[in-house]
């Protein structure tokens, strides 16, 4: 089993009993209250039910306005992309930049005589 299962598998243990007691939190608000050592009376189930729901939902309220938070500071500082125009002529000056030069014959290069060549007789 390698590093990233093991983690993977402690992960999903962890979740499962979070999940269970949860539940059970919500589900059985006053044996869970007597278990903690609170003083039972008829209001402690309503009590410890409403925080088994305020909790987790403030604490995934303030987790959605972090990531709102970092994706503002994100586009905050980061500059602006180059307008399209100006990548394509910066490419385009690439291409002539690159594209090779005709090649000029040197001058102590033998010249190809016009006269016809002869064909040979197939026999």
């Amino acid at each position: 089993m390698s590093k990233d299962q093991a983690i993977g598998g402690a992960i999903l243990v962890v979740c499962a009993l979070v999940a269970i007691g949860y539940a059970v939190l919500v589900i059985f608000p006053a044996e869970v209250s007597k278990i903690l050592g609170m003083t039972v009376d008829a209001n402690t189930g309503t009590t410890v039910r409403l925080w088994a729901v305020l909790v987790p939902v403030f604490i995934a309220f303030v987790a959605i306005l972090m990531i709102g938070a970092w994706i503002g500071w994100t586009m905050a500082t980061t500059p602006p992309p180059k307008p399209i125009e100006e990548i394509t002529s910066e490419m385009e000056e690439k291409k002539e930049e690159i594209k090779p030069e005709e090649p000029v014959a040197p001058a102590s290069a033998p010249v190809a005589s016009s006269a016809p060549e002869k064909k040979k007789k197939e026999r």
